[in-house]
């Protein structure tokens, strides 16, 4: 099992490019399966969910090249399988888009229950709620859900909470639905966009994307043949953003849409940051000498604070003097890696869903563990600052959605080494 090697102290300067969304990436690959033709997407991180999900569509039967320069080519006319009988589907998330897909292109789908970082009761009912309003009979037997339909029919689906898995994976499916589905209460996540974009670039007719209301049109056949760029990811952008505010350094992030930062821009520039806007670039910088202040933050779903940056927050308000708060209201059970925290000197209490910090003049080196993808990118970024050496294990869930993680720091200045323990 790999491990990460932190030595603190360094102050991080310098400008880093932002790789594609794997939250996008994940849902468009899924939603390739069920175009007419082959299509070619560009922006593809080099992450291990995405290469998980590629491995089981190409085990469905698609043809798959990827080239040097993170363009991926889709052919999905061979697939021949809407059963994804796969192991790896246990292993992340994401794989849940594939029941969209192939229940839009079969009227069938079976695939093993997915998995993902486990920080909370995440449900699929909203997803089941869709696809039987399309028409489809659903069940889920000895760890399998299982989808059929003889015809799937249009249809007004109000989701009774905001959930992007079930908005994707909904959206996907009515596709190709015979008339006109409208998702209610759907969220509003830019990858939600993304992926209807990616769609309607292919032959689809969605409307809406990025409101709390789609409206996606049927259509039988979806010729495909184009290409499609994939948004940058907002999580990696905020992760380095927030990496030069602990490190209290100098960074420029490239390659993002500064739209989507906002709710982080907005309360770090609220807590003494200099930000400074581009056309795809946002620089964050502490001038010397100076501090930061004190702050509440409250996760939400999007366009509030984003619960994927939480964890990454949490440490920055460790490193900021005076107490602060963190109210999580996405996720039931997303504090786990506080007590990695604790063991690195951080004064934090949590009382249900909130979270009270008490910042600390240094935070120590430590042996912690990565409990979950955002979680264990905080925890390198509490070793950026702490006195000693930090060691992170477990940080395969890291390398499942952060490209090049090691070199990108390094090229900011950081002491970061993998170990192969």
């Amino acid at each position: 099992m790999a491990s990460y090697l932190v030595r603190g102290g360094l102050r991080l300067t310098g400008d880093v490019t932002i790789s594609g969304s794997k939250n996008a990436a994940l849902g468009i690959i899924a939603a390739a399966t069920i175009l007419d033709g082959p299509c070619k997407i560009e922006n593809i991180p080099d992450v291990a969910d995405i290469n998980v999900l590629l491995e089981i569509i190409k085990s469905l039967g698609a043809e798959i090249r990827r080239d040097s320069e993170g363009s991926l080519y889709i052919d999905p006319m061979p697939i021949d399988s809407w059963s994804a009988d796969n192991e790896r589907v246990r292993s992340i998330r994401g794989s849940y888009y594939l029941l969209g897909a192939m229940l839009g292109r079969f009227q069938n789908a079976s695939i093993l229950m997915p998995g993902g970082c486990n920080f909370g009761t995440r449900p699929i009912d909203q997803h089941m709620k869709g696809f039987e309003a399309l028409g489809a009979h659903v069940s889920i037997e000895h760890g399998r859900i299982s989808l059929h339909a003889e015809k799937l029919k249009g249809e007004n689906i109000f989701l009774d909470v905001v959930s992007v898995g079930a908005t994707i994976n909904i959206m996907i499916a009515a596709t190709k639905a015979e008339g006109i589905t409208v998702i209610e209460n759907a969220a509003k996540e830019p990858h939600i966009v993304d992926v209807a974009n990616f769609l309607n670039t292919m032959g689809a007719n969605i409307r809406g994307a990025g409101t709390d209301v789609i409206r996606i049109t049927g259509t039988p056949v979806l010729p495909a043949g184009g290409s499609y760029a994939v948004i940058p990811d907002q999580i990696e952008a905020g992760t380095y953003m927030l990496a030069a505010a602990i490190t209290r350094g100098d960074i420029t992030v490239h390659g993002l849409i500064p739209k989507h930062m906002e709710p982080l821009s907005a309360k770090l520039e609220e807590m003494g940051a200099s930000i400074e806007l581009g056309d795809d670039s946002i620089r964050v910088s502490i001038e010397a000498g100076s501090d930061l202040t004190a702050a509440s933050f409250k996760t939400m779903p999007y366009p509030g604070f984003p619960t994927d940056l939480q964890p990454q927050t949490t440490v920055l308000l460790c490193t900021v003097l005076g107490t602060s708060r963190m109210f999580e209201n996405v996720w039931d059970n997303r504090f786990q890696y506080i007590d990695e925290l604790k063991m690195m000197g951080a004064q934090i209490m949590t009382s249900g869903q909130m979270a009270i910090i008490d910042g600390v003049p240094e935070l120590s080196g430590a042996v912690v563990t990565a409990r979950d993808l955002r979680a264990g990118a905080a925890m390198v970024l509490a070793g950026l600052v702490a006195e000693g050496t930090t060691e992170i294990t477990d940080i395969a869930k890291i390398e499942r959605g952060y490209e090049n993680f090691t070199a990108k720091m390094r090229a900011l200045g950081a002491d970061i080494t993998r170990i192969e323990n």
